[in-house]
């Protein structure tokens, strides 16, 4: 698996890169010390997971996502001194997956690593590269070639139904704010209302015919997937 970890602290670039070399050797990390630096190697190549700090040289880690999040859904973790809530919100509405304070162990971080991989459906590969599929009963999403199945029926969605759609099932059972969703599908520069994600999501229900039931709504916050794993 290829990690890409943008950190500007030399140190704990080279505490990981030693660690994953010596004893989490599934993992494969290449660095970038700065924002542009590390999103040219996100455009130049190809990862399976990100490992994002917050403050950096350049361009921020949230700036760094935002462009990342125009293209790419890859799954990313951020690497933050900064606890506070609204900080970690800011960063889930922007579409990270999940966070790292620091101070952090390296353990604590491989169990991050491999809880975000699972939740992405990402596994060992082989020559030809898998497809990467979210699957949550009877809705499977191939996110590879864009394509919604229900009880094995092909659906059509809108760009914007299906971002959506991947959002809740790469996040089973997470509450999203309608906040978030419009920060996370539509950008933080959008002028458009909640009532956007209301519609859309109402749109998203009805083309997932009953599997739109498990897309619950969440009084006075918003909106979760209801489903657990068999």
């Amino acid at each position: 698996m290829r990690i890409l970890l943008v950190e500007d602290d030399e140190q704990i670039r080279e505490v990981i890169r030693d660690y994953f070399g010596n004893h989490a050797r599934e993992y494969e990390l290449e660095c970038a010390e700065n924002g542009p630096k590390g999103l040219a190697m996100l455009k130049d190549n190809s990862y399976d997971l990100l490992l994002l700090d917050v403050m950096l040289p350049g361009m921020s880690g949230f700036s760094l996502l935002r462009e990342l999040r125009r293209t790419s859904s890859l799954p990313v973790i951020m690497i933050t001194a900064k606890i506070r809530e609204e900080d970690r919100l800011r960063g889930y509405e922007l579409g990270c997956d999940d966070y790292v304070c620091k101070p952090f162990s390296i353990a604590e971080l491989c169990a991050k690593i491999g809880a975000v991989l699972r939740r992405a459906g990402n596994g060992e590969k082989s020559e030809a590269e898998k497809d990467r599929i979210l699957n949550c009963g009877p809705i499977i999403v191939n996110v590879n070639r864009r394509e919604v199945t229900v009880k094995s029926q092909k659906v059509t969605l809108s760009p914007k139904e299906y971002d959506l759609l991947v959002t809740f099932m790469e996040h089973p059972n997470w509450i999203f704010t309608r906040e978030m969703l419009l920060g996370r599908i539509w950008g933080m520069d959008y002028e458009g209302t909640e009532r956007t994600v209301d519609n859309h999501v109402k749109k998203l229900r009805r083309n997932l015919g009953t599997a739109g039931k498990m897309i619950k709504t969440v009084f006075r916050k918003g909106y979760r997937l209801e489903w657990e794993e068999k």
